[in-house]
């Protein structure tokens, strides 16, 4: 590939079906949910991006200070409000080709964990955009036929320049059933993972929602193009109605972390299956999943739950509701206690 491999980290977000862990002082991406080392999510999608030529983050204002602490190589790009990955990703890409030109643009989720051969996809899917000029996504082989993850349809399989598919469609979170399905069918979990060059995504936004947005970063004023344009995903406003799309089968192990169920993936449990962050005692206490900052849990007969302790917060959930915290967020965010 002969142009600059840019990796664009985004970071503006929460985590709010992580509360009380991640806070509106706190947001997921800077914690660390690991029972093996200190660095947070951040910072390991900085190191797992290392590969790029440059290192972009696209945060809040409130964030920012702190992202050099978790990311110290990369250009901090403050966005004017948060308002969802559509806004977002148009921002960063219309100001990274302000700043790097003709490039391959490669976005990353700064709150998920990956292991594996994580560089050499990225790179083929990097290709495939500077050569096709697609707006590539890739989409990660299922392990089980979850609910809490969009799908992501290929379409017809292309060889050059590297193995892809067509983007046939975006599918939205489905129940049991049609995961089970779409699972069948060879779909793809969507990862929120991209690239694409800066002229394929602007050109794909102007034909948009986001057209307002683009026209202003155009003209150099960022704040009036997000007060001109709704919150949105890129998803729903670029990738689902692009001319041109294409899915890369990224092979390497993924989770987005989305809820603490997830912790019973990527931690190892005891003998009772209980997986914890943190000082806990399970007596006679099973397939649980506790999480705390400096203060013990103690677990006694039960089973099933999600037992989680920061700050002045504690959280109790069965496993299987985790999804339902960010009703808790909605309402704590009603009452600013957030």
């Amino acid at each position: 590939m002969d142009r600059p491999l840019v990796a664009l980290v985004l970071a503006g977000g929460t985590g709010t079906r992580l509360y009380p862990a991640s806070r509106s002082h706190r947001p997921k991406q800077f914690l660390s949910l690991s029972d093996s080392d200190d660095d947070s999510l951040l910072s390991k999608t900085a190191e797992r991006a290392s590969f790029a030529d440059e290192l972009f983050v696209c945060t809040r204002a409130d964030f920012a200070d702190e992202v050099p602490d978790h990311a110290p190589e990369a250009t901090v790009l403050v966005e004017p409000e948060g308002k969802d990955t559509g806004p977002a990703l148009t921002y960063a890409t219309h100001r990274i080709q302000e700043e790097t030109g003709d490039c391959v643009v490669l976005v990353l989720p700064s709150d998920h964990t990956v292991s594996g051969n994580f560089e050499p996809v990225a790179r083929a899917g990097a290709r495939v955009a500077a050569e096709t000029g697609a707006l590539v996504t890739f989409g990660v082989e299922p392990t089980r036929p979850d609910t809490g993850y969009g799908y992501i349809e290929p379409g017809e399989k292309r060889d050059e320049p590297e193995p892809h598919a067509d983007l046939a469609a975006f599918h939205e979170k489905p129940d049991a059933e049609t995961a089970a399905e779409y699972v069948d069918s060879g779909y793809l979990w969507n990862a929120g993972i991209f690239a694409w060059t800066p002229d394929s995504f602007l050109n794909a936004a102007r034909d948009t929602e986001l057209a307002p947005l683009v026209e202003a970063l155009d003209a150099g004023d960022a704040e009036r193009g997000f007060a001109a344009v709704d919150d949105v995903s890129v998803d729903y406003a670029v990738m689902e109605r692009a001319d041109h799309a294409a899915v890369v089968s990224a092979t390497f192990d993924w989770d987005d972390l989305g809820s603490w169920d997830a912790l019973e993936r990527v931690l190892d449990a005891d003998a009772d299956g209980n997986v914890a962050l943190g000082d806990f005692l399970a007596v006679d206490a099973a397939d649980n999943v506790v999480a705390s900052d400096d203060k013990h849990v103690s677990l006694v007969g039960v089973e099933g739950l999600a037992v989680v302790a920061y700050d002045d917060r504690v959280l109790v959930v069965p496993k299987e509701q985790a999804q339902r915290v960010r009703e808790v967020v909605s309402v704590l965010r009603e009452e600013g206690r957030f």
